[in-house]
């Protein structure tokens, strides 16, 4: 992990998609950048099928949830937190519909025991081919 003062970025997760750092932190918080699913050093996205031409012909929402939900992890403790302190997460979907059931039950699943408030909301892409990504604040010590 690199940090240039409040600026941290993560060597396990996932790169960035453009010019911001994995987490910000201020005070006894850390923003977290959106994350989504993504593999990091390859173009490989957990449960996502593409074609030639690089459009989705399929994709497997829990998978997507359960890479998201690792990736959240590492930037976490890269960052000096854990995923019991999380205290705000916003998430959005690209078929509320189709995935917001698998996604809430995994969802409650993970956050048994730290409930942190939460915002879910549809969108019509996100800008890397993928179905969910989280924006999480969390506080650190």
């Amino acid at each position: 992990m690199s940090r240039d003062e409040d600026r941290i970025v993560s060597q396990r997760a996932p790169e960035a998609v453009g010019a911001f750092p994995h987490a910000r932190r201020v005070g006894p918080f850390l923003f977290l950048s959106g994350i989504g699913p993504r593999v990091r050093g390859s173009r490989e996205i957990p449960g996502v099928t593409l074609d030639a031409e690089g459009n989705v012909t399929s994709y497997d929402i829990e998978k997507q949830c359960l890479a998201v939900f690792g990736n959240v992890r590492t930037v976490l403790e890269d960052a000096g937190s854990s995923w019991d302190r999380i205290v705000d997460v916003t998430v959005f979907l690209t078929d509320m519909r189709r995935d917001f059931p698998a996604f809430n039950r995994l969802y409650a699943e993970h956050f048994a025991d730290n409930q942190p408030t939460r915002t879910t909301v549809e969108i019509n892409r996100l800008p890397t081919p993928i179905a969910i990504e989280l924006k999480v604040i969390a506080t650190i010590e």
